[in-house]
């Protein structure tokens, strides 16, 4: 019993670091546009950490009205760095987490609705969604191996031999060990690389020394919230484009886990994604979204159990009460995090390609929806300024990867598999009549 809880801790711990990074990016990022002082900045981080946890928490948990029950992590989404940035600068921070707060309790209402959008989700657009989404965290991954955009040892020599070194380490492990020692093979990746770094004088301490013991979490930390019609409107069109995403990672999941999600299990999962918002603005953190990367994790691992999940969430929850302990997570040096995160988003990538193999391809439809979904993801992505003329209100769909070619997924699939041709037996109908039915 004690050796199982053990392995439930220490891969929940693993899905943990997996998703840090991106947890504490996004407040950082947002924290320093707006210019928040070195304590308010930690309250920020530690608080999305807590609220992380409540969110994987809430979505684990399955119950009869919210929590989908699969092994996915939720984080705040990158989507919304931008608009919370904007916002935040035009009318106050005050503004950003009444928008927040609407957006969730949005989020909540249409849960029931959006859910029963699953036939826009067949096999070709989900696919291609889950290969976007690693796609275009490639880049990410690929700097962070290097050392990490904009950083002073940026592709030096010790950065590169770390970040390949843990995924040296990783594949191996992945080769030769078995049972529990090949499911945290990521996290003693991460354990090797950062003691690897302390000899060549990476690992700093100082963060470590600042921060205190114990935070309380306190709701509008940051004042009263102030509702903008125009902040509502962007963060609720921010919630939908979450929602999209995590459709596909909800789909991927149950794939995985060869559990069949109905559309009763999507609502009460987008319930859940609400709540998690709601709370998000109530305690002055972000919107959560499911992460994409930790779908990853769950596929190279083969860890598939809610257990872990629920353990996840707990020390997610620990880490935001206690900054201290959550800042001795930040000693890993960022090129560690790059080589194992190069194959975990590698992984999800590869899952895509496995959902795609499902399609039929004698299809000309399907080919051009791959084709020009893919084609946008990741143009976008390598060329993120091609939109920045755009009216802001339309730049939030097209400034990500990941959106652009989700919604062009979803669009083309509507044309050609959907719309009926003017006979109303089209071969696409009934391509997609079949792949309704598998």
């Amino acid at each position: 019993m004690r050796n199982n809880a053990i392995k439930t801790w220490s891969v929940g711990l693993q899905h943990v670091l997996a998703m840090y990074a991106g947890a504490i990016l996004v407040p950082l990022i947002v924290g320093g546009a707006l210019n928040l002082t070195f304590e308010q900045l930690t309250y920020l981080i530690s608080i999305d950490l807590l609220a992380c946890g409540v969110a994987t928490l809430l979505q684990v948990w399955k119950n009869k009205f919210f929590g989908i029950g699969l092994p996915v992590m939720l984080g705040c989404t990158f989507t919304a760095v931008g608009p919370m940035i904007a916002i935040g600068s035009q009318h106050g921070i005050s503004s950003i987490y009444g928008s927040i707060i609407v957006s969730g309790l949005f989020v909540v209402l249409i849960s029931k609705y959006f859910s029963k959008l699953n036939k826009f989700f067949p096999a070709v657009v989900t696919g291609s969604v889950v290969t976007i989404i690693g796609l275009t965290l490639i880049p990410v991954a690929m700097q962070d191996m290097a050392g990490g955009q904009g950083s002073d040892d940026f592709t030096s020599t010790s950065n590169l031999l770390l970040s390949f070194g843990v995924l040296a380490f990783i594949l191996l492990l992945n080769k030769f060990a078995t049972g529990f020692v090949r499911a945290i093979s990521i996290l003693l990746g991460l354990i090797a690389g950062t003691i690897a770094a302390y000899f060549f004088g990476m690992v700093d301490f100082t963060e470590v020394g600042e921060a205190s013991w114990f935070h309380m979490i306190k709701p509008f930390y940051f004042g009263v919230p102030t509702f903008e019609i125009s902040a509502i409107l962007t963060m609720i069109l921010v919630a939908i484009v979450s929602l999209i995403e995590s459709t596909g990672v909800y789909l991927a999941l149950g794939d995985i886990t060869e559990q069949e999600v109905s559309e009763e299990d999507l609502s009460k999962g987008y319930r859940a994604e609400g709540l998690a918002i709601v709370l998000g603005g109530i305690f002055n953190a972000f919107p959560y979204t499911a992460y994409s990367q930790n779908v990853g994790l769950v596929q190279l691992t083969g860890v598939k159990t809610k257990n872990v999940i629920f353990a996840a969430g707990t020390i997610l929850v620990v880490l935001g009460l206690l900054p201290k302990v959550a800042a001795i997570t930040t000693l890993i040096p960022t090129a560690v995090l790059g080589g194992a995160s190069i194959a975990m988003f590698g992984m999800v990538v590869a899952y895509g390609i496995k959902m795609l193999s499902r399609v039929d391809f004698n299809q000309q439809g399907n080919l051009l929806i791959v084709a020009c979904a893919l084609g946008l993801g990741l143009g976008v992505t390598v060329v993120p300024e091609i939109f920045a003329n755009l009216p802001e209100s339309i730049r939030i769909l097209t400034e990500s990867g990941i959106v652009a070619g989700s919604m062009t997924a979803i669009l083309l699939n509507i044309l050609f598999n959907i719309v009926p041709n003017s006979n109303k037996e089209s071969d696409s109908e009934n391509e997609y009549q079949q792949q309704k039915a598998s």
